[in-house]
């Protein structure tokens, strides 16, 4: 369990870091079968960019925000999808969300 009580979850060889995490990637994966969705990525990082570039961390690493699922969906005419599984939404998590915001990206929650 983590400090936010998600309980990791394997599901067909896949670790999850909740069931919540794991049952979603079920609901796509049935989703894709169907032809609803296509192109379906986990873990994608988005690499954070400013006006002036990429945003850098304190110790010089470029910042990033990394969803759960990537995908495009076929009832929005193939728009890519960003989709982060949250149960508890923390302050720097709203912040690099914020900036993928201003950068075009919108990261929906399930």
């Amino acid at each position: 369990m983590n400090k936010f009580g998600a309980i990791a979850t394997v599901v067909d060889g896949i670790r999850f870091d909740s069931m919540k995490e794991a049952r979603r990637w079920g609901e796509l994966r049935l989703l894709e079968r169907a032809g609803e969705i296509r192109d379906l990525h986990r873990q994608v990082a988005i690499q954070l960019q400013g006006r002036d570039g990429p945003l850098l961390t304190r110790t010089g690493k470029v910042m990033k925000l990394t969803v759960d699922f990537v995908y495009e969906d076929r009832r929005l005419n193939w728009a890519t999808v960003y989709e982060d599984s949250k149960g508890a939404v923390t302050r720097d998590y709203e912040v690099r969300r914020a900036v993928a915001q201003a950068m075009g990206i919108e990261v929906i929650e399930t």
